[in-house]
């Protein structure tokens, strides 16, 4: 009678980068040919981790190098604690535990949390990744997915319905360190709203339908530069990395020059010691060229490749794109095209960024950027301010949004011509600039309208040096007007809400006579006037 693990065979389907369009891991799903024997390792976690240990196994008989993810119930993890089938697995295909995630999926319910979070401990310390499965379609309480605090956070592509819950999970994910994912992706119109709402990674049938044999081609669909929302300083490393060709350091120049002429993909070999961290970098052209000609096989074969690698780049995981290019510069220039190491807080290798894809994303982000600029005061639009303050918002930042405008422009325009106009808005332009400190954000949103994003304690000296200076074109006066909304954390919920509470503040300003300034908070009536005709403190009805 065949056993059951007879009926059992595993499909993989590609985790996909959606910034660099490469594939960084491959999830290994079990597909019983009869019966339901998923529903019984729901019930079984012995079953279920036999189930774990078979995939591994099915994935070395493909010999695969990428990075694998595997499949457990909460309810196992908590029951067995430290999977020791799928740890003898591991190390039995000869991979390493940091080679390998560990997809926990729901249900939570009634699964003791503490067995379960020890458990988590327990394969952190053997190396091995931690996932968060299946998070808006299941049942895992916040207050546990913080305490998970997992390497990766898996969305059910349905909750992509409700963007403001996939950003405020985006800033959940920054604040853990982990990286965001969205799970079965079918259309691009979805790709680009995981894109959008800040998603770094995405799987399903757009991509690549899971399959008996890795694939190793996906298709990505060509999506507009700069769609996800950018915090500053600098896009996140994380955005950016593949994974890692890791051999142990005591690896032969033979067994590394098996693993590039059998994957021309492979642009080097990172050698790791036992605990995963990086110690030598071995460059794929470097390496092969001295392997070459009529001795180099002969003196290399056997030594260590150690000897003809280099000593490792590395960057932390919480390292931006601009970092990673300041440690390529800071290097030898025969490095330049080396992998950068992407490594963990214990100094593990987590994946590599090769510089060309660094290059070509920020060079189309700034000339995506360039092309949003205003030609006349070359200040970005609406699109980077509000941006922003969706952001600031999904972090429960306290923000201040300004509206400023030239008082009866086009008066001005006609009495002193456009041309006496255009310099009056750069003027304006330049000053706003002068004025902006730390994370201020100046934008020009067409014709004498400009908007500020701001911090509460920058707002009066910012105002001061706009609205006290003398402003005039072609020879007569002129006075600006201010609105400010005053936003705490949770007092909108976007930016099109602030947008919307800050226009009657604007009409406010402009019924004030001079140089005027009002300011608003959300949800209260009236406002402030700081500046203009009236009371000054006074609020207005």
């Amino acid at each position: 009678m065949p056993s059951w693990s007879d009926t059992v065979r595993f499909a993989f389907q590609p985790v996909v980068n959606l910034t660099t369009g490469g594939v960084t891991a491959l999830e290994i799903l079990a597909r019983p040919e009869t019966g339901d024997i998923l529903a019984q390792a729901r019930r079984d976690p012995e079953l279920d981790g036999r189930l774990a240990a078979l995939a591994v196994r099915a994935a070395a008989r493909k010999e695969t190098l990428l990075p694998l993810h595997v499949n457990v119930f909460a309810g196992t993890l908590a029951d067995l604690g430290g999977l020791a089938a799928l740890r003898e697995a591991v190390r039995a295909a000869g991979r390493s535990p940091w080679e390998v995630t560990v997809d926990i999926g729901p249900p939570y319910t009634h699964v003791p949390q503490h067995a379960l979070l020890e458990a988590v401990a327990a394969l952190r310390g053997h190396g091995f990744r931690i996932c968060a499965d299946g998070v808006g379609d299941g049942d895992v309480p916040l207050r546990l997915l913080t305490d998970l605090a997992p390497e990766l956070v898996k969305l059910d592509v349905s909750l992509l319905a409700r963007p403001a819950a996939v950003r405020a999970m985006r800033t959940l994910c920054e604040q853990l360190g982990a990286l965001l994912s969205v799970e079965g992706v079918e259309t691009e119109l979805q790709c680009s709203a995981a894109v959008a709402a800040g998603a770094q990674l995405a799987q399903g049938d757009l991509f690549a339908p899971p399959a008996r044999l890795p694939a190793a081609d996906v298709y990505v669909p060509v999506l507009s530069p700069g769609v996800a929302p950018t915090p500053p300083p600098g896009p996140s490393v994380l955005q950016f990395v593949r994974p890692a060709a890791l051999l142990p350091a005591t690896a032969s120049a033979g067994r590394v020059r098996a693993l590039l002429t059998g994957s021309p993909d492979v642009s080097g070999v990172l050698l790791v010691d036992p605990a995963g961290v990086p110690v030598r970098s071995v460059h794929r052209s470097r390496f092969l060229l001295s392997m070459s000609g009529p001795f180099g096989h002969a003196l290399y074969a056997d030594r260590p490749a150690a000897k003809l690698g280099d000593p490792p780049r590395t960057v932390g995981v919480d390292a931006t794109a601009w970092e990673v290019l300041d440690v390529v510069a800071d290097g030898e220039r025969d490095r330049t095209s080396d992998d950068v190491a992407v490594v963990d807080r214990h100094g593990r290798c987590v994946g590599v960024v090769r510089l060309a894809d660094l290059v070509r994303a920020l060079s189309e982000s700034r000339v995506e950027e360039a092309a949003g600029l205003n030609p006349l005061t070359r200040l970005p639009g609406s699109d980077v301010i509000t941006t922003e303050v969706d952001r600031r918002i999904a972090h429960g930042l306290v923000f201040a949004l300004s509206w400023l405008d030239v008082d009866q422009f086009k008066q001005v325009n006609d009495g002193a011509g456009f041309a006496a106009g255009d310099e009056l808005i750069r003027a304006v332009g330049r000053a706003l600039q002068l004025a902006a400190s730390g994370a201020t954000r100046v934008g020009h949103i067409g014709g004498d309208d400009f908007l500020v994003l701001a911090e509460p304690d920058t707002l009066d000296p910012l105002a001061r040096s706009v609205l006290d200076a003398p402003w005039s074109a072609g020879g007569r006066p002129v006075t600006l007007s201010l609105a400010t909304i005053l936003c705490a954390p949770g007092s909108v919920s976007d930016h099109r809400e602030a947008a919307a509470c800050l226009a009657p503040l604007k009409q406010a300003a402009k019924s004030l006579s001079g140089a005027s300034w009002v300011l608003g908070r959300p949800g209260l009536p009236g406002c402030e006037i700081r500046r203009g005709s009236g009371a000054a403190r006074a609020r207005a009805g």
